[in-house]
């Protein structure tokens, strides 16, 4: 089994840019989902970009056009170029790698990484 280790986020300017990067310890069981999400306090983790086993991506609206999930070919490294940064992005950023049988929304098991903060100022 493994565990997820973030690097990556900090502290940035509005318009400015950060990326994050996710990456396996050991080795985690067949993984089709890898995703990033978000939390501010007193709210509920939220899914901001998402990508299946296809390639295929999606992100939440607030972060389409700035924010993209991309990975390395052999899937051991997930990253989060966030581009044109924007106060409301402040958050603490969480990856998560999962198996899905159906949908992407729902998960057979998952691992999550150790969250990163990321901050943005105005």
């Amino acid at each position: 089994q493994g565990n997820l280790l973030q690097s990556g986020g900090g502290l940035v300017q509005a318009g400015g840019s950060l990326s994050l990067a996710c990456s396996a310890s050991g080795a985690p069981f067949y993984i089709n989902a890898w995703g990033w999400y978000r939390q501010t306090p007193g709210k509920e983790r939220d899914l901001v970009a998402v990508m299946t086993e296809a390639g295929d991506t999606n992100y939440s609206d607030s972060v389409k056009g700035r924010f993209t999930i991309s990975r390395d070919n052999a899937k051991t490294t997930v990253y989060l170029q966030m581009n044109n940064l924007k106060p409301e992005d402040t958050a603490v950023y969480y990856c998560s790698w999962w198996y899905y049988k159906e949908s992407y929304y729902s998960r057979e098991y998952d691992y999550w990484g150790q969250g990163t903060q990321v901050t943005v100022s105005s």
